[in-house]
């Protein structure tokens, strides 16, 4: 059956049904390209390296950023994903004004099982296109980390990958050294 019509939400729309009740207070969703999407549970594997990650962020350079554990990144009108992990310039306000946006963003980070088709085809060109610089995806699966790099209209330019036995860094903070084996608990 064709479709007749389809209505793509907007953030004030996905907000408006938040405060009316239409969406639930405790459901897990997302605002991407226009579509409300439900994001899955969190495993404890998931949060285990979402944990990890942020304790080593916080470590490694603490007041040069602001480490961020699913929170709401303003990509324009019609996104607003709750990526697992941001990688954000310092703010006075730490975002208490406003969601950040992709001019804020250092890196941002997604942990993926069974998440990884759709992180990979539909968050990654959507953060490419918004000029988020660097998007790293830590595949739960296969025990590595893929990293993308050089924003796009179409994703990203330049797609890595790392595995345990590797290092890898925030590009805007090569110094920043972190142990893939680490991030698994390893």
């Amino acid at each position: 059956m064709p479709v007749l019509a389809e209505h793509r939400f907007n953030v004030q729309d996905y907000y408006r049904l938040a405060e009316t009740g239409v969406l639930r207070p405790d459901a897990r969703l997302e605002l991407l390209e226009g579509r409300i999407i439900e994001r899955s549970l969190i495993g404890p594997p998931h949060g285990g390296v979402v944990n990890r990650l942020s304790r080593i962020l916080h470590q490694l350079a603490p007041g040069h950023w602001l480490v961020t554990v699913q929170n709401p990144l303003r990509l324009g009108d019609y996104s607003e994903p709750e990526p697992d992990l941001l990688l954000l310039r310092e703010s006075p306000t730490a975002y208490g004004d406003r969601h950040p946006r992709p001019e804020d963003v250092y890196l941002l980070v997604e942990v993926s099982d069974t998440t990884l088709r759709y992180d990979r085809e539909e968050k990654i060109p959507a953060y490419g296109r918004a000029g988020v610089p660097e998007v790293w995806i830590v595949d739960l699966n296969q025990a590595r980390v893929e990293v993308y790099r050089e924003p796009n209209f179409t994703g990203y330019g330049s797609r890595s990958i790392f595995e345990p036995g590797d290092a890898i860094a925030p590009q805007a903070f090569p110094s920043a050294r972190i142990q893939v084996a680490e991030l698994f608990g390893h």
